[in-house]
């Protein structure tokens, strides 16, 4: 018999993989159960709605990604260096997930958010503070670059936020067409938004 955190860490990971693979609404709490091999008693013991399920795999999510984006953003990096490689990590993530679905899959924050904002507050409030988290990687990362003089916008809150919209807007864009291929553009339409100054040799 499974112990309860095994049980609970694999309704969290099955959760977060079924929603961003096809939607929030399309999934239900026995496909849940199905796909982790678990009973409905469980996974009420555990969480009292799909809901709550929901934000706490989004939250577990964000959790184990976050080394991943430290690592991206290390201060040591040069502040162009690092949002070029997380244009790159998204690409490669996408493109990842699209082989293993066979289609892409886009921004889970942007996919369910945009899905059940208008009908579940706290889904809707998960996805804006992760998305804030991750918006927050992108401001420092401008605020180096403007210091050190290679991008031309002056405000690195305003230039995070016209870069986080674009981006989420591609990978809606890749995710609609079902193409990957389309982000590959992230770079250079993000650097085109920062106003990168060519490198001088």
């Amino acid at each position: 018999m499974a112990k309860p955190g095994i049980t609970k860490d694999k309704l969290l990971q099955v959760a977060f993989d079924l929603i961003w693979d096809s939607s929030y609404g399309s999934v239900s709490v026995g496909d849940i159960c199905d796909r982790a091999g678990v009973n409905k008693g469980s996974f009420y013991h555990f969480f009292e709605s799909k809901a709550d399920l929901a934000v706490e795999a989004y939250q577990e999510h964000w959790k184990e990604n976050q080394p991943v984006m430290d690592r991206l953003f290390s201060p040591q990096t040069p502040p162009l260096e690092r949002i070029q490689q997380w244009c790159r990590f998204l690409y490669d993530g996408q493109k990842e997930k699209a082989e293993k679905y066979g289609h892409v899959c886009g921004c889970p924050y942007a996919s369910i958010g945009a899905e059940v904002a208008t009908q579940d507050e706290k889904i809707r409030a998960k996805c804006e503070e992760l998305t804030q988290r991750g918006r927050k990687y992108i401001e420092s990362a401008i605020a180096d670059a403007i210091r050190a003089d290679v991008v031309t916008v002056k405000d690195p809150v305003a230039a995070a936020q016209r870069v986080w919209s674009v981006v989420v807007g591609m990978l809606v864009e890749a995710k609609v067409q079902n193409n990957v291929e389309l982000l590959r553009d992230l770079e250079p339409a993000v650097m085109t938004i920062l106003g990168a100054k060519p490198v001088l040799v």
